[in-house]
């Protein structure tokens, strides 16, 4: 007995030490990284400029004329095509923030305007007692006094 609990107990596993996957066969060297001469990310940016894809024909084209592979143009306007993306996307979100604020601007100049002029009186207010009392609330006003509306109702 004494036995069988030991073998269903979780503390006499054995366990292994290390990441799961360090059991597998190391992985291929990584190439070297590319470098480009000027002449070749010059002229690949002007193609890039004019053009965000490249067909296949045109591909080849382009890279035997710099010299390069296949692959390393495709792979060079992917990462381009990235690059790109990321930047207009900041682009975007700094403009956006801009207009917010502008609005914002414009909001609080809009504001600022509305309490420095007097409040036009309403014709339909003026006989509504009600509505004369909630024409005149200004919340924002530094003297807050509350009329009743039987005084309002009695200046009408």
């Amino acid at each position: 007995m004494a036995l069988r609990e030991s073998a269903l107990s979780p503390f006499s596993v054995t366990r292994r030490i290390g990441h799961p996957y360090q059991n597998r066969t190391p992985p291929k060297r990584k190439k070297p990284r590319t470098s480009f001469s000027r002449v070749q990310i010059c002229e690949l940016e002007k193609r890039f400029h004019r053009q965000k894809y490249l067909a296949s024909a045109e591909r080849a084209t382009l890279a035997k004329a710099l010299k390069m592979t296949d692959a390393q143009v495709k792979t060079w306007f992917q990462n381009r095509r990235t690059k790109w993306r990321r930047q207009t996307a900041e682009e975007r979100e700094a403009e956006r923030q801009q207009a917010n604020r502008l609005m914002l601007q414009l909001q609080q100049e809009a504001f600022q305007k509305t309490l420095s002029q007097p409040l036009q009186q309403d014709p339909l207010c003026l006989h509504n007692s009600s509505l004369y009392a909630l024409q005149n609330l200004q919340p924002w006003a530094e003297d807050n006094k509350v009329t009743s509306v039987t005084s309002v109702a009695s200046v009408v």
